[in-house]
């Protein structure tokens, strides 16, 4: 990328020389093929960035369904569908197609993500060969559309407490869907509005009078285009954003359909109406079925580290022509990214997009192993769960706060529709809550780590949580943690002895990780210790809960933040010498400095940071800006966004 002036390196330091092409073949991976096709697509379809803003809401809702249809077409979004059915067979591929998809408009991709991955992804992995055969073939070319009717207006999170019920009609050998009450509507469901004919449905069993559970049944909603008998169809209307997507809300008033209409996968109804399962725990049974889902919550991750890396491109090439303020004798204004404050704000949300990318990278990569069956089995998945919930939300908050910084950081430029900015902050403010709203899913990441993944894991609710670790000891907690083996691992390495932290250096990986590793211990530690506490003051269990959930979020985070650290070290350490690696090194260390300074409280408080080095963190992040600022075009131009989708002429200088 070329500059009208390139700053030189400071003193001492040798400027890397970076392959932007090499570095954006190893950040596409080696699902370059099905990311090329989609970039292609983008470009192909890259006018309804400015349709979002020149139709009627009903105008653009069709043209989005016309965009993914075609999209659909070229194969891209069937890579997650078995082969048989017109799939690619490659569910890596599937979401890799969709994180490449999300640098393009966003009604667009939610568009496709609840067709092919929620509406299909329920239909594949709840249901059975009857479902597959009769669904599958039309669902992936969007010949038919649907919906997943989970959420309700009374809830959305506690799924186990749905209100919508389907009771079995044993002489009818039929399943009645009805919605009791106005809470158990049906509500936000994408595609619903306008344009689905079909929808999953989730609702309670009741078989014989007794209720067996949360269950999903497909529901034909739409009949000739017009409401199916039964079913009431309302708009959700006009919302922040993501107005191409048609949400709705469903109610259902005694709607009969065929008992195979079950999804029937983990559990089915005889037609004399006998309950029968594989999994007799009904709690068991229950997060086997929603695990099945954990596609959505790694798609929408990938989904923010595209946001956050559109906004960066364009926040960074603009920062690389706009000028303001003369800085020197000669008179000329300086660049943007010339100023150390204007580094400061960009380049570590660079480093931390960096970060985020590689640990996408690791939690796709046992999405496909676990649902390929290269390895399926009970801690795999929990495992996979857990990392697809901090992932998704650390990767969605961040792309949240990547989007307002680049905004400002553009200045008024930056609040002109025709730059993106507008629908970017619009259409992604949402990931933080669908596909579980973050902080929901952080106490699932804490959850796993205070049970380490118990083979009970999925009877555990909050209060059983509570109940489980006061049955621990706060060292058998601690000691089946990884960090806890890896820190004492790390502490043999460094230098010092118990004055590790003091001696290393800070560009040390070993100190870096180190810090988080022991950060996360601690708090682990101490949520274990409180939990146990109330539980011996004999309070209630909720209570208790209660009362320690910043704890429990705090340690979330911190676990998460050692994964993406982890993640990124070990990126590094695997690539060639040469100005790649040497680039994404001191994109490493910022990112690592950068996560230790922002928690410098804690780590001061107690006891892992000094004053003095506190401040070194400081000036060893603002000199590895001043490094990284001449690589930061290339840094993002690695990411490979075509300009025709960045479409922002006055922040990058053409369309």
């Amino acid at each position: 990328m070329t500059t009208d002036r390139t700053p030189p390196t400071p003193t001492g330091h040798v400027r890397p020389e970076l392959d932007v092409k090499a570095l954006g073949a190893l950040l596409d991976g080696e699902y370059a093929e099905i990311r090329a096709l989609v970039r292609a697509n983008l470009v192909t379809h890259a006018a309804v960035l400015d349709e979002a803003e020149e139709l009627d809401i009903d105008a653009f809702r069709e043209r989005v369904r016309e965009r993914v249809v075609a999209m659909a077409a070229t194969g891209q979004s069937g890579m997650g569908f078995p082969a048989r059915y017109g799939g690619g067979g490659d569910v890596g591929a599937s979401i890799a197609a969709f994180e490449t998809l999300a640098l393009g408009d966003l009604s667009v991709l939610v568009k496709a993500g609840v067709q092919f991955g929620l509406f299909g992804g329920a239909i594949l992995h709840l249901g059975t060969e009857r479902h597959h055969a009769a669904y599958l073939p039309d669902l992936i070319t969007g010949k038919l559309m649907g919906c997943f009717a989970m959420t309700e207006t009374g809830h959305g999170s506690n799924v186990q407490a749905l209100g919508t019920v389907a009771r079995y009609d044993a002489a009818a050998r039929e399943f009645v869907i009805t919605t009791e009450g106005d809470q158990a509507r049906k509500d936000y469901i994408g595609n619903a509005a306008r344009h689905g004919e079909l929808a999953v449905v989730f609702a309670q069993l009741e078989v014989d009078g007794k209720s067996e559970g949360v269950h999903a049944f497909v529901v034909p909603i739409r009949s000739g285009g017009e409401p199916a008998p039964g079913v009431g169809i309302e708009d959700d209307g006009r919302k922040m954003g993501l107005n191409g997507v048609d949400n709705g809300r469903l109610r259902f008033d005694g709607v009969r359909v065929p008992r195979e209409a079950l999804l029937n996968r983990f559990a089915d109804v005889t037609p004399e109406g006998v309950y029968e399962s594989t999994i007799d725990n009904p709690h068991r049974r229950f997060f086997t079925m929603l695990g099945t889902l954990v596609q959505g919550r790694v798609s929408v991750g990938g989904a923010g580290v595209a946001v956050s890396k559109t906004a960066l491109t364009l926040a960074t090439r603009y920062a690389l022509r706009r000028r303001q303020f003369a800085a020197g004798a000669e008179g000329e204004e300086q660049l943007l990214l010339d100023y150390g404050l204007h580094q400061r704000r960009l380049l570590p949300l660079i480093a931390r997009t960096y970060a985020l990318h590689f640990a996408q990278d690791v939690v796709r990569t046992q999405l496909h192993d676990v649902f390929s069956g290269t390895r399926d089995d009970p801690q795999a998945r929990r495992l996979l769960e857990a990392r697809a919930a901090g992932t998704k939300a650390l990767a969605t908050w961040h792309a949240t706060r990547v989007v307002q910084e680049c905004r400002e950081a553009c200045g008024g430029a930056g609040y002109l529709a025709v730059n993106r900015f507008a629908a970017l902050k619009a259409d992604s403010d949402i990931f933080t809550t669908f596909e579980g709203d973050n902080h929901v899913l952080m106490q699932l990441v804490a959850k796993g780590l205070l049970t380490h993944y118990a083979s009970e894991f999925e009877d555990l609710d909050q209060l059983g949580t509570v109940r489980h670790v006061a049955g621990l000891a706060v060292e058998t907690i601690i000691e089946k943690t990884s960090a806890h083996k890896l820190l004492e691992r790390v502490r043999d390495l460094l230098p010092g002895g118990d004055e590790w932290d003091q001696e290393a250096g800070l560009l040390d990986a070993e100190y870096q990780l180190a810090m988080v590793r022991h950060r996360e211990e601690h708090m682990l530690a101490g949520v274990a210790r409180r939990l146990k506490r109330g539980i011996d003051q004999k309070r209630d269990p909720g209570t208790v809960f209660s009362r320690v959930q910043d704890h429990v979020i705090a340690l979330a985070h911190a676990h998460m933040e050692r994964l993406l650290l982890e993640a990124f070290v070990d990126k590094v350490r695997t690539l060639p010498e040469g100005g790649d690696k040497v680039a994404l090194g001191l994109l490493c260390d910022l990112f690592a400095l950068t996560t230790i300074e922002a928690d410098r409280a804690w780590f001061m408080e107690h006891g892992r940071l000094t004053v003095q080095r506190s401040k070194a963190i400081t000036r060893e992040v603002n000199d590895l800006c001043r490094r990284i600022r001449p690589l930061a075009g290339d840094l993002v131009d690695a990411w490979n966004i075509p300009s025709a989708v960045l479409r922002a002429p006055d922040l990058v200088g053409g369309a």
